[in-house]
């Protein structure tokens, strides 16, 4: 049971954030720097955040050649080049509110590997380029060329009988990512927001007047209530479990890192099969790593999930594509394992909006987080504040 100071000076706020990660703790930076008389505070269920935030590839990407393409057919070309679009605005946001160094950027590009099932995508470049000319003032993807007589993929150390042609970007780059959430997490108590961790919300009402979430701390059955003015749900892939009827599922993405490969060729961040599986290299102070995830279009259904757990359907996937395509004639060992949830919407296009009086929702990234997370955070902002 709370006691008398807890009950009468924790749980009423101006402004409540259900969710610590990127767009969590950007949405009350947000929101206390356009009324730092607020009293703004995150709710977290987890330690750390419980979604992607930390546990995601750590990449500063818009989408690849193919993803794109893809995108374009099943949105429409209007809203797949908008939606690029405001990934870009939204990474140089990002880096530019909280600095490269903070969040460990290196800009080594975006390549994408291209497999036979692939090569038809080589169509569709010129015209892409064109179309993304207007945000980029240049061409965004190139076929690499030979070097010293050798393909693009043999140069770089990939199965030259697998990959057949491998597309550059030279706008994207890399992060670490538990460094951007450590400057966020700098930037939001700089600001005044509190941060209170192992706070799961499990239920909320609200009315013309308040809005009210009960937590519950982990080991405990006792239901804590928070009430604040305004609440703003940025849980991403948990969402669901507050709010069932917005059509947003959960997606759990696996990733390994290997043992230090002191031989690696290549740096910057790839991506396979229009995006569903991705790596990069991973600087340590014991040598490069290769960092690989992805591959859950290998089991759509097992991996529409919220538990945080890896398994051996995804992992045995992951480590073929490291000894087959990535790394031939090598046997890496694996030095961890890790798994995140992300959370995915009806449409690849950000969901801001409100729900109700004292209710809004900031549900934007759909596997870019990294990307759109700043972006949405100023949106939710600005109808919170309305």
């Amino acid at each position: 049971m709370l006691s008398f100071w807890e009950q009468d000076a924790a749980t009423f706020h101006d402004a409540l954030i259900v969710g610590g990660g990127i767009v969590g703790l950007s949405t009350a930076i947000q929101v206390k720097r356009r009324k730092p008389q607020w009293r703004v505070a995150v709710l977290e269920r987890g330690l750390l955040p419980s979604g992607a935030s930390t546990r995601n590839a750590g990449f500063a990407c818009f989408g690849s050649l193919t993803e794109i393409l893809s995108d374009i057919d099943r949105m429409g070309r209007d809203a797949a080049l908008a939606l690029v679009e405001k990934r870009f605005r939204g990474l140089h946001k990002l880096r530019e509110t909280l600095g490269d160094s903070a969040i460990g950027y290196e800009h080594h590009g975006g390549f994408e590997l291209l497999m036979d099932a692939q090569m038809e995508a080589l169509q569709g470049l010129p015209s892409l380029n064109v179309w993304l000319r207007p945000t980029f003032k240049t061409d965004v993807f190139q076929v690499m060329k030979e070097r010293n007589g050798q393909s693009a993929a043999a140069s770089l150390g990939f199965n030259v009988k697998k990959v057949r042609a491998v597309v550059r970007n030279p706008f994207e780059g890399q992060l670490h990512s538990g460094k951007l959430m450590a400057a966020l997490e700098t930037r939001a108590r700089e600001s005044g927001v509190e941060i209170r961790t192992g706070a799961e919300v499990v239920d909320f009402d609200e009315n013309d007047a308040v809005a009210t979430l009960w937590a519950k701390q982990p080991g405990s059955k006792e239901r804590i209530p928070f009430r604040a003015a305004q609440v703003v749900f940025c849980a991403n892939g948990f969402t669901h479990r507050l709010l069932p009827g917005l059509g947003i599922v959960p997606a759990r993405g696996q990733i390994l890192v290997t043992e230090p490969l002191p031989d690696l060729r290549w740096k910057g961040c790839y991506h396979l099969d229009e995006g569903f599986v991705y790596f990069r290299d991973l600087a340590t102070p014991e040598g490069p790593r290769v960092l690989l995830g992805g591959a859950r279009n290998f089991a759509f259904e097992a991996e529409a999930t919220d538990e945080m757990a890896v398994t051996q359907t995804i992992q045995d996937r992951l480590e073929q594509i490291l000894r087959e395509v990535l790394l031939p004639g090598k046997a890496p060992r694996i030095a961890r394992r890790w798994s995140g949830i992300m959370g995915f919407g009806p449409e690849k296009k950000p969901i801001v909006k409100r729900l109700g009086p004292r209710t809004v929702l900031a549900f934007g990234c759909n596997g870019m987080g990294v990307a759109l997370g700043s972006l949405v955070a100023e949106e939710a902002a600005g109808i919170t504040l309305a």
